[in-house]
């Protein structure tokens, strides 16, 4: 069997050459990070439950007609995914004050913001992905003024989407990153949400409890993060009720 070719390896994610021209196989890994990576674990089935937890959102945004650079999942760990230009920003929306957005300004975490706010975020980890505006995306070219138009009509949908399928298994959407990508058709571009949606780019908080079911149970030190995110898989079908939390397999003689 050939050996595929690396294009990049990121904190949560390899990325390799796909089957085809314009595909990329894109692989879950067990790490965990916070802290611009100055917090780190390997977390055991960590990844194969973003892998399926991303296909379940991205399914699901493409059949609303939210486009998505999602093709198909190729096992546990792999999915097959467009080969796409990311725009070198973050993009996030928030619903309820919480992380940054709380220490920033002083509000109490958990408050209930008047509308969904978006925030962008230059990606460069060498630079901790600082806070930047509009102003700054035009002045430095990373998208256009109609890129900016659609990625905030994407970002709004994409909230729409998520907020009622959490809404629908007590699940509350606090916040979520997403990345945005451009695909091009001939002379034509697209943009399509990217990279992946799962527990580890959103905040998950229970509706009755406030559990915390994301990345912030490793943040803060709240318990098994494998716990929290099949807490989530279970309730949306995605793992039967009764699964137990998936770890190393086990080997039969």
């Amino acid at each position: 069997m050939a050996r595929r070719k690396k294009i990049y390896e990121g904190k949560a994610k390899t990325l390799y050459e796909g089957p085809e021209p314009g595909t990329i196989v894109q692989y879950f890994k067990d790490d965990a990070t916070a802290f611009n990576a100055e917090k780190r674990a390997v977390i055991e089935g960590k990844g194969v439950l973003n892998n399926l937890l991303s296909e379940y959102f991205m399914t699901g945004l493409n059949n609303i007609g939210v486009p998505t650079h999602f093709l198909k999942r190729l096992n546990m760990r792999e999915q097959l995914v467009r080969s796409c230009e990311i725009i070198p920003l973050e993009v996030v929306v928030r619903n309820y004050a919480a992380g940054s957005m709380s220490k920033r300004l002083g509000v109490e975490e958990g408050m209930q913001l008047p509308r969904p706010i978006i925030e962008y975020y230059y990606k460069d980890d060498a630079l901790g992905d600082p806070l930047v505006t509009e102003e700054h995306i035009a002045a430095f070219g990373w998208a256009s003024q109609q890129d900016m138009d659609d990625i905030l009509s994407l970002a709004l949908r994409v909230n729409d989407f998520l907020s009622g399928v959490m809404f629908g298994v007590g699940i509350k959407l606090v916040d979520f990153k997403i990345e945005i990508g451009r695909v091009y058709e001939g002379d034509f571009q697209r943009l399509v949400v990217a990279d992946e949606i799962s527990p580890d780019s959103c905040r998950l908080w229970d509706i009755e409890t406030g559990q915390k079911l994301d990345k912030d149970v490793f943040r803060r030190d709240l318990g098994s993060l494998t716990d929290a995110y099949t807490e989530v898989a279970r309730r949306l079908g995605v793992m039967p009720k009764t699964s137990t939390p998936i770890g190393k397999p086990t080997l039969i003689n």
